[in-house]
């Protein structure tokens, strides 16, 4: 399952201060997820960011989404988002 993440940062935030939180969140909390693959974040040229997981399966990804909230790593990576920008997209994998 590939689990696609779209927002934009708050205004203001600062790009290294949020560089710096995603490879926390990277290896403090994502990489410690049981059935996750792969994670990669990337920038647009529009200024909009992505984060693409890979999933084992959609119950595992619902998983990390109920710890997601009370992480610190994911509360300090969120504190750079501009929340009403965030949207979440899945699919489903044929391979």
């Amino acid at each position: 399952m590939i689990e696609i993440l779209r927002f934009a940062l708050r205004p203001g935030a600062d790009e290294a201060a949020f560089f710096a939180a995603d490879r926390r969140v990277q290896t403090d909390f994502a990489y410690l997820q049981p059935g996750l693959l792969r994670r990669t974040t990337a920038r647009g040229a529009d200024g909009g960011w992505v984060v693409i997981d890979l999933w084992r399966s959609a119950g595992e990804a619902d998983a990390c989404d109920q710890r997601w909230g009370n992480d610190p790593a994911a509360t300090e990576f969120m504190s750079y988002v501009d929340r009403s920008t965030v949207r979440t997209e899945r699919f489903t994998t044929l391979d």
